[in-house]
């Protein structure tokens, strides 16, 4: 089936679709991490008064804050290997989240 067929058949059901320009697209998650859709295709659907947005194209999926955290928790104790995580996670803290500090901090 054609697109002008299809449109044409969503029309008649009530079901209208808008396209809208964007050039990017993200959609935070719960979790702090963050899916990044470039250039994509967004299309608003109005089905019946309740509208949807439907998203395609490819996306990369960025690390919340959580998980960079940990991966600098885990960079803090592989350099001072005497650290604990709690001991790692306090010196970043005390550091305001840098490392070299916190390493620094956790060697004297």
């Amino acid at each position: 089936m054609n697109p002008a067929q299809m449109a044409k058949i969503m029309n008649q059901m009530g079901i209208k679709n808008e396209p809208i320009e964007a050039s990017r697209v993200i959609v935070e998650k719960p979790d702090g991490s963050k899916l990044v859709i470039e250039n994509p295709q967004v299309t608003l659907i109005d089905m019946q008064g309740q509208k949807s947005l439907q998203v395609a194209g490819d996306f990369v999926e960025e690390a919340g804050k959580e998980d960079k955290g940990q991966s600098d928790v885990d960079l803090v104790m592989q350099s001072v290997l005497s650290a604990s995580r709690e001991a790692a996670e306090q010196a970043l803290k005390e550091a305001d989240g840098d490392i070299a500090q916190a390493i620094m901090s956790l060697e004297k």
